[in-house]
């Protein structure tokens, strides 16, 4: 009779040896995907070990602990947000920003990030709230000011809407929807979302 310990021990002796870079790399990935499929709480160093076909002691050598692996996985994974779009209109440009952030939002590593957010305690969050804030929150905060200062340049916007409480507004809204109402943001929502939301917020008086 062949043993689960056994095939799994058979599967890593046959799975190709991999070393350095490579060897980080598919840790750091079966993390990201163990987070967005098991959660934060039921990830374990065990079970990434066993996603990316190697021994736990790879695992502990690199990262001591669960806080620590979680939290190179994220700085790895997150995806980029760097180009603001500029479409000739706040209402078009907010609308193809909230459907990119949407599509990262639902990404294994987006799971992966709301996993963190929502099932860690005070102090572990902790451990992740400056790979959060740096790989999250400052860059979309940083395009939604770009796009607000662009409608404002061009008069479609009033002159002080580019405040924390406008920028707060989507990433607030889209947190919320997803975690309370269970919403996965179809387009028609981030549609609804910015008309009925986003550009009654901007609008200049008697606009």
């Amino acid at each position: 009779m062949v043993t689960s310990s056994w095939a799994a021990a058979h599967a890593q002796t046959a799975a190709p040896r991999r070393r350095g870079a490579v060897l980080e790399r598919a840790i750091l990935d079966a993390a990201l995907e163990q987070l967005s499929t098991v959660g934060w709480n039921g990830l374990t160093m065990e079970g990434v070990a066993s996603a990316a076909q190697t021994g736990k002691a790879a695992v502990y050598r690199r990262w001591p602990s669960k806080e620590d692996l979680v939290a190179d996985a994220l700085r790895a994974g997150l995806p980029r947000f760097d180009v603001v779009p500029d479409l000739g209109g706040v209402r078009e440009d907010l609308l193809d920003l909230c459907l990119r952030a949407r599509d990262a939002m639902f990404s294994p590593s987006g799971s992966a990030v709301r996993s963190v957010i929502h099932e860690c305690d005070a102090v572990q969050a902790e451990s992740f709230h400056a790979v959060i804030f740096e790989g999250v929150v400052e860059p979309t905060i940083k395009m939604l000011r770009e796009v607000i200062e662009r409608g404002i340049e061009r008069g479609e916007v009033r002159p002080d809407a580019a405040n924390g409480y406008v920028f707060d507004a989507i990433p607030a809204m889209m947190m919320y929807r997803s975690k309370v109402c269970g919403s996965e943001w179809p387009d028609v929502d981030v549609e609804e979302m910015i008309d009925q939301l986003m550009v009654p917020l901007l609008r200049r008086d008697g606009a």
